[in-house]
This record gives C-alpha cells, structure tokens and sequence, in this order.
C-alpha cells in the first residue's frame, strides 16, 4: 500500500528493495500480488560478478557462468545491479584493493568491470568513493580521500574520467536502458568463450538500434577477434576502458571497425576485433 500511495502522491518517486530470498515479485504491482517496488537490488549479479573479478585472470576461464548466469533470472524482477557501501566495509576492501594484479592490472580491471556493469540490463548504483577508485574501505568517521585527485594526473583521474563518460554515453544511448527488463533489449553475441574469457552482447532499443558491448578479463590482448554481428557496416568504438585518457594502454580499433561478409557464430557479417588487455569496449554502428 505504501509504494502504491507513493506512485499516485508523487509521480517520478521510486522505491528499491534490498531483499536476499527467493521472494517473486519484488517489483512487480501490489495489483498482482507483488510488493509494488519500482526496483530490486541484484545480489546475486553483485556477488558473482565480485568473486569473478577478484580471481587471478588464469582462473577465470573456470568461472565463467558467474558472469553470465545474471542473465538467466534478468526477468524475474526490475533489478538494480548494486556496487553498495555494504562491499567497501567490514573488512571487505575496497573495490580497487579486491581486484588482482599488480597496481596497473587492478586499475585496468576495475575499469573494465565497470564498463561491463553500465551495459548489462539493470539500473545503476555505485557508491561514493567508487567513482575514483578510493584505495581503502569507507569509514563512515571520515571523508572520502580525495587527496587521491590532488597533483598531477593519475590512475584515480583515469578512473573518475570513466564513471563521467560511462553515466554521459549510457544516457545518450537508448540501447543502453531503455529496453533493461525486456528480453529484446539484450542478446549475447559470444557467451562460451570461457577460455580466452571474452564475453560479447548486444544492447538494443526499441528502434531497434544495437551497441556491441566486449569485455576481455585477461591481460593478453586479442587481435583479429572475430564474431558475427546481426547488422553490417561500420562500427564506432565509442568507449574503451583502455584508452590513454583512463590511463590504459591505450590498445583499440584506431576509432571503429567495418564488418566484412564472413560468416561467424551464426551470422552472415562479422567483426574482426582487437579487443585490449583486460578492458571492456563499446561499439556503435554508424549511420549508413
């Protein structure tokens, strides 16, 4: 009753649920016999997605459902995907300190996970501190180290530079949230490739326009990457978590990509990409 209430006294409220059993129909209407919540948080994408990357990249080919069972339940519910302060206290760490590696390999992880976070289905949240990759736990006695962003350019900058475009290119782009809850809003382009683990998917919109989203978490580069895309023509490389300007190694597509006529995962056009040590890169087709 109350979320019910809420929607029809103040129009644009929302309501989240943070709820850790099977319970169905968090966010679906009271009307339905659901609790009326507009989201739930998704604990189970948090903490598989979480033991995933703080494996040594080695392992991860032996985990890699963990990345990819989300996608199973995605409906379920209207999820929020939750990077909360509950990850970052108790002895936790932070989530820079979590990622394996020496200190560019964690950067360059955290990177690519965040930009694997804003194209997957679901809403956004990230606690403060995260967004410049604060290298200690939150303490609620103190403020945030922000003296990590003071004097010269560095790791930190890279990392909050990231979290500014990726919430500016997830807001331009349709694709990118406007179908979250909808089965035609996502379709995995490469879900098997656990020994090399990339993953692949797309984004749609209901104008049925796509964005290719690529996450390689290993620290070896992979050129000439091939997969089948659903649409031909020349494809953008509108973020890469590992360009110079996040302070990656800034490995890429030289801005973009043109899909040639070979055949590839069940496709009739394909890519052939460089997909950059451990980094995430989106693609937007141009216009024809």
């Amino acid at each position: 009753n109350t979320n019910r209430v809420l929607g029809e006294q103040t129009p644009g409220a929302v309501t989240m649920a943070e709820e850790s059993t099977d319970f169905a129909g968090v966010s679906r209407p009271a009307s339905t016999g659901g609790l009326g919540f507009w989201f739930k948080w998704n604990l189970g994408w948090m903490h598989d997605t979480l033991d995933y990357m703080q494996l040594d990249p080695i392992y991860r080919r032996h985990h890699h459902d963990k990345m990819t069972f989300g996608m199973l339940y995605n409906y379920t519910e209207n999820f929020v995907l939750p990077l909360s302060h509950d990850e970052v206290v108790h002895g936790k760490k932070s989530l820079l300190d979590r990622m394996p590696g020496d200190a560019w390999q964690k950067f360059a992880n955290l990177r690519a996970y965040y930009g694997w976070m804003f194209a997957f289905p679901g809403k956004k949240l990230l606690f403060m501190g995260n967004e410049f990759a604060q290298g200690r736990e939150w303490n609620h006695d103190a403020s945030l180290d922000w003296h990590l962003l003071e004097g010269g350019d560095n790791w930190h900058h890279g990392v909050q530079r990231l979290v500014r475009d990726l919430n500016h290119t997830y807001r331009h782009h349709k694709a990118l949230h406007e179908l979250d809850f909808d089965p035609y809003g996502f379709e995995w382009l490469v879900v098997d490739d656990h020994e090399r683990s990339v993953f692949i998917f797309v984004r749609r919109d209901k104008a049925g326009n796509e964005i290719i989203v690529a996450s390689n978490f290993t620290p070896v580069p992979r050129h000439g990457y091939r997969f089948g895309v659903n649409q031909p023509g020349r494809w953008r490389e509108e973020l890469n978590t590992d360009s110079m300007h996040y302070h990656g190694s800034n490995t890429g597509n030289g801005g973009g990509v043109a899909s040639e006529a070979i055949a590839s995962h069940g496709r009739e056009h394909s890519l052939s990409v460089t997909l950059p040590p451990l980094a995430t890169i989106w693609l937007v087709r141009e216009a024809q």
